[in-house]
């Protein structure tokens, strides 16, 4: 396998495993877990996370732009 195909892999993974994940800290999982339903915590549980991917895929895209720009072969 090359080295770009397992880059990509390994980004994938790591993209997908934070889907299951509970981003919230102790303070708000104590406030939020004496409440019936869990619809809330559910919710903020959410926005934590959707806050949390909106920072590495502006800098993934970045990224991504230089690559392209500085290692693009030259057309002769």
């Amino acid at each position: 396998m090359s080295k770009m195909k397992v880059r990509v892999f390994f980004i994938l993974f790591s993209l997908f495993t934070f889907f299951s994940t509970n981003a919230q800290c102790a303070m708000c999982r104590a406030v939020l877990e004496s409440e019936e339903g869990q619809s809330t915590a559910k919710g903020v549980n959410d926005g934590i996370v959707y806050l949390m991917v909106i920072p590495y895929l502006l800098v993934a895209g970045m990224g991504l732009v230089m690559y392209l720009k500085f290692y693009k072969k030259k057309k002769v």
